[in-house]
């Protein structure tokens, strides 16, 4: 799947640093802090989306001018890596 060119996708080490825990948060409100997995989206330097996963559940979320553009696949494939 391609990605617009200023998107990248990356699998961060856990626990998440506190600013991307900041980011992750905006976009999955009702995801714990502590994870079993997480793929965030990154364009210009801001965390533009993420897929969270933890025991019992998972979330993900895209903002909303980056909907459609196949962000949302290739994090689901990044967060099951």
């Amino acid at each position: 799947m391609n990605l617009p060119a200023r998107v990248r996708v990356t699998r961060p080490p856990l626990p998440l640093a506190p600013a991307l825990q900041a980011a992750a948060a905006r976009l999955c409100p009702d995801a714990p802090q502590t994870l079993s997995a997480a793929a965030l989206a990154i364009a210009g330097g801001s965390v533009i989306g993420a897929h969270l996963r933890w025991d019992g559940g998972e979330a993900a979320n895209v903002e909303t001018g980056w909907r459609g553009r196949g962000i949302e696949e290739v994090l689901a494939q990044t967060v099951t890596g």
